[in-house]
């Protein structure tokens, strides 16, 4: 980061929660835009539309206009579960935390709001790979902002102990 001409000061960093909106907001969208491009390998039976199957009326949303929607709303969703992380588990170190908040998250979704997609088979009757494939996605997203929030919290915590220069 360049330091300003005129002043000779560096600008301002993002404050924390700024940084868990966009931390939460990209991951829904990279990891949803991912979660499609496994289905459309075949990897899972899941596609990111079947978020909307509930809530939307019509044919549209199993097309191209329902994917990019149903990845948007994944995005917004994911903001809402780094905030999560950022209250509870922001001072916890390592990756291992986010690991385990993607398991988590996998289990709410896959376990307990299964009944709420009428398009997603009982978990025990999903097939192996989409259950792996999914687990896999749901890790990664938790491990990526589980691990940002907490790098970026702790790093923080390091320069407002720092003496000033």
């Amino acid at each position: 980061m360049a330091a300003d001409k005129k002043t000779g000061t560096y600008p301002k960093p993002m404050s924390l929660p700024v940084m868990v909106f966009w931390t939460g907001l990209f991951g829904g969208v990279f990891w949803g835009t991912v979660g499609f491009f496994a289905c459309y390998f075949s990897l899972t039976e899941i596609r990111p539309n079947i978020i909307l199957e509930p809530w939307m009326l019509g044919n549209w949303k199993y097309g191209w206009k329902g994917t990019i929607l149903s990845i948007l709303i994944m995005g917004v969703l994911s903001v809402g579960a780094a905030y999560l992380y950022y209250a509870l588990l922001k001072k916890l170190k390592g990756m291992w935390i986010g690991l385990g908040y993607g398991i988590i998250l996998f289990l709410i979704v896959f376990v307990v709001l299964n009944p709420l997609f009428p398009g997603m088979k009982p978990f025990f009757d999903l097939s192996r790979d989409t259950i792996l494939s999914s687990l896999c996605l749901y890790i990664l997203y938790g491990i990526f902002v589980g691990y940002s929030i907490s790098y970026e919290y702790q790093n923080q915590e390091v320069q407002k102990n720092e003496p000033a220069t």
